[in-house]
């Protein structure tokens, strides 16, 4: 099989030609259809996330159809069309996974990380962290869904019943959640980068009612705000922005170090919460969701020997939407 594989941070990956995976016990083998380009994947291969296995097959938003089950695999059969997330394994015994925190797990594995991921033909997943994919998404509309689409869902969650909701860094996984709030009829006030009016423009044709640069003050008081970008000073900037009681959800896996601010700024119980990971329950909710929502993903396809090219364009901000390899391109 191909495989784009990450041998050592700062380096491009390397297309290799390798043996397809052999599921293991409770393990599927899925040939790869699609599988969408995340920021994370670039925290990786530039040097932030410092500890992924090394050789790597980087991606963790696959679509694909099952190909081959190990031992012990029920509820699933061969053709099967499934998506594979960032959550690839946890233990189900410690005290996180006993209480429903099954992301915060200390034995968890990661697909693209600590797990070889979806930036090749084939690859092998957990069977029991595999979602089946509503038919309404083609496998490239789908892929994003998997992490953008998820992590972004979990952090629309923290923001509780918030009527007017910002959200900072106008990417994939932005582009997905505002359009679940405007469906549930609730007031988005996108921020991108300063200057940026194609993306403020994008925000606005997906039913946001206001777009501006993330240096600006929206024209009213945000219930919350959720961070995409991985921009620490967004932090302050948005605490600014929220009204009394507000929240301030960090998405990101990776941010920039957040600068001091005043306790004002944090004071009448606004608060800043960080995002883990995703839990499989989140998948069950947002994959019953996005189709009710009539979620339309905004793709732009490369073909997988092409990988390095979307990481080099996502990290220059030269699309809106979501990267997505594609293994028939």
């Amino acid at each position: 099989m191909r495989a784009m594989v990450f041998e050592k941070p700062g380096a491009p990956l390397a297309l290799r030609d390798m043996p397809a995976p052999d599921p293991g016990e409770g393990e599927i083998r899925i040939c790869v259809r699609a599988c969408a380009v995340c920021r994370t994947d670039l925290h990786i291969v530039d040097g932030d996330l410092t500890k992924p296995k090394l050789p790597l097959v980087p991606g963790h938003e696959i679509i694909g159809v099952v190909d081959a089950l190990g031992p012990g695999v029920e509820g699933l059969a061969q053709g099967d069309r499934v998506g594979v997330p960032w959550l690839g394994y946890s233990c189900g015994k410690c005290r996180y996974c006993l209480k429903g925190q099954e992301n915060l797990c200390a034995a968890a594995q990661f697909t693209g990380y600590t797990r070889d991921g979806g930036f090749a033909d084939y690859t092998a997943a957990d069977a029991r962290y595999c979602f089946p994919i509503p038919d309404v998404y083609s496998d490239e509309e789908a892929a994003p869904l998997m992490c953008a689409g998820l992590i972004g869902y979990r952090s629309y969650r923290m923001t509780g019943e918030a009527k007017r909701l910002g959200l900072y860094g106008f990417g994939a996984a932005a582009h997905i959640i505002a359009q679940v709030a405007v469906h549930q009829k609730r007031d988005v006030y996108a921020f991108t980068k300063p200057g940026d009016e194609k993306g403020q423009a994008f925000a606005r044709a997906l039913g946001a009612v206001w777009a501006g640069g993330s240096d600006e003050a929206p024209p009213q008081r945000l219930d919350a705000a959720i961070i995409f970008a991985p921009v620490g000073a967004l932090v302050p900037a948005a605490l600014k922005a929220v009204d009394k009681g507000g929240a301030v959800i960090c998405a990101g896996i990776h941010m920039s170090d957040i600068p001091s601010f005043p306790y004002a700024d944090l004071w009448e119980e606004r608060q800043i919460r960080s995002v883990a990971n995703l839990t499989r329950q989140d998948g069950v909710e947002f994959l019953k969701v996005a189709p009710d929502a009539k979620v339309k993903t905004a793709t732009h396809p490369y073909p997988l020997e092409k990988a390095n090219e979307a990481l080099d364009d996502l990290r220059a901000g030269r699309f809106e939407g979501a990267a997505v390899l594609m293994m028939d391109l």
